[in-house]
């Protein structure tokens, strides 16, 4: 259930994949084995040689990221003043001047069709006569956001939109040189009557060096493990779990009593909450739904922080979507993988 996270970095090393085999796995695993023992030993010795340079490789390239990660961490100080001026405008801290508005628009606005242009029209006429309740920033930025990608959506329920028309910025931190890797997802608040929290946290645990049992695996950083926050609920707000009622007879007096219960239901908020592995690596569920987390994790430092106004508009998606789509013709031609995890 590991998630690697810099196939973003260099997408295509390592060429394609070859065409994958319609024999079983264990089918070929077994094969693979006896093939090499059916080799003479002085040719098996030569190959032993041949992996130990493959191993010193495999450490070599583990420095490599881990070099990726201190450049990372350098240029997101260089980004930061960037998205802070971007959550001060949408939370309608600072109004920006004309010139920082100027945007080649008018292209755009021709390229709509007669009747969207209308209604376009319309709708501002009647917002410029509804008086000089101008609204505040940009209302539900990261709301719109979240409705509009469909991995986020997914996790979205109607109780939690309320809570989301609060948050105003997500960033992300790195972790500080000979530190551990690890990537902090930070959700910022403002006030609101549902918990005290100004800022929610989701840390994301790295590794980067070639695991002892299985070195030749290696492929780049993977996220390994990661840990959630508390949420300071206010009383009777905390939409990760409902009450139940359920009415008790007494099995003596034949009385009956009205018992309310917590139990969990669906939220985002749970996303601050995350499962643990299970020890033995047993359990298929848990790890789809660790895997499903770290995805989403490294969705949010890959594509929705870095490009937030663009998933806003709705462009990113149509980025998205063409990234699919040609992935998907290149699968179908020959059944090759050309996205390479790094």
């Amino acid at each position: 259930f590991r998630s690697n996270c810099f196939h973003f970095f260099l997408q295509g090393k390592g060429g394609n994949k070859p065409l994958q085999s319609d024999k079983p796995e264990g089918f070929l695993q077994v094969e693979r084995i006896l093939t090499f023992q059916l080799l003479p030993k002085i040719i098996k010795r030569r190959v032993y040689a041949l992996k130990r340079l493959q191993l010193q490789s495999a450490n070599i390239e583990a420095k490599f990221y881990e070099e990726v990660h201190e450049l990372e961490r350098k240029y997101a100080g260089l980004y930061q003043p960037i998205f802070d001026k971007r959550r001060d405008v949408v939370a309608g801290a600072v109004e920006p001047t004309d010139e920082e508005c100027e945007w080649q628009s008018d292209r755009e606005e021709e390229e709509l069709a007669e009747d969207l242009q209308k209604k376009a029209a319309l709708e501002e006429k009647q917002a410029e006569s509804a008086g000089a309740d101008d609204p505040k920033g940009v209302p539900e930025f990261w709301l719109t956001i979240f409705k509009r990608v469909d991995m986020l959506e997914e996790m979205l329920q109607e109780h939690d939109e309320p809570i989301l028309k609060h948050l105003q910025d997500i960033t992300v931190k790195f972790s500080e040189p000979e530190q551990p890797m690890s990537f902090t997802l930070e959700f910022h608040f403002e006030p609101n009557g549902y918990f005290s929290n100004s800022v929610l946290t989701k840390v994301y645990k790295m590794k980067s060096e070639p695991d002892a049992t299985d070195p030749f695996s290696f492929e780049g950083p993977e996220i390994v493990d990661c840990e959630g926050c508390k949420i300071d609920w206010q009383k009777g707000k905390d939409v990760t779990v409902k009450i139940v009622k359920k009415k008790q007879k007494h099995k003596g007096r034949g009385t009956i009593r009205t018992v309310t219960k917590e139990v969990p239901q669906d939220s985002f908020f749970n996303f601050f909450n995350p499962v643990k592995a299970s020890p033995d690596g047993m359990d298929e569920d848990l790890d789809f739904t660790l895997a499903t987390d770290f995805d989403i994790g490294h969705f949010f430092r890959e594509r929705v922080i870095p490009r937030a106004v663009l998933y806003f508009t709705g462009e990113a998606l149509e980025d998205d979507e063409s990234d699919l789509d040609e992935e998907g013709e290149e699968e179908d031609e020959g059944d090759f993988d050309t996205t390479v995890s790094i």
